[in-house]
């Protein structure tokens, strides 16, 4: 992955990692994989994947806070909000020279356009939930998140797993 994404490659990423379907067992497979990950890279980060409001799986790995958790939060009312990741939101505020409370007038205690969640997308639906980790630099955040995607639906299969 290049230094410093562009708008168009992240809306290529959500583009690309859809699912066929996302329900509970996905989640729980997802998880486990970006958790095995995490670990193997020796990365201190929270895991989080939702539908809807409803958390699926939470894991913290060693060297993480509740804060964590809180960064979670406010990555995750980000993607609910405008649909596309955190990250892509924080790039194009960047790119315009303004922040998520004065150009959408959010309380930036419950908003953080900061890399790290994603929208979990299926196709011919939309956005049905979540995926985020916490714990690294945003860019870092982000494409853990990404690499992870990409290898478990290579693995699964779109069609198969969801």
């Amino acid at each position: 992955m290049s230094a410093q994404e562009s708008p168009e490659e992240l809306l290529a990423q959500e583009a690309e990692l859809q699912f066929q379907r996302f329900d509970n067992d996905t989640a729980l497979a997802l998880g486990q994989v970006l958790v095995a990950a995490a670990r193997e890279a020796g990365l201190a980060v929270t895991v989080d994947i939702r539908r809807g409001e409803q958390q699926l799986f939470h894991a913290a790995l060693a060297g993480t806070a509740a804060d964590n958790d809180a960064w979670i939060e406010r990555k995750n009312r980000v993607v609910r909000r405008f649909g596309h990741s955190s990250f892509y939101v924080g790039l194009l505020l960047g790119l315009e020279g303004t922040s998520i409370e004065e150009k959408f007038l959010v309380d930036p205690t419950l908003y953080a356009a900061h890399g790290g969640a994603f929208p979990v997308m299926v196709r011919h639906v939309g956005l049905v939930g979540t995926v985020t980790v916490s714990g690294l630099p945003q860019a870092e955040d982000h494409r853990l998140v990404v690499a992870v995607l990409r290898e478990f639906l290579g693995l699964h299969g779109a069609s198969e797993r969801g």
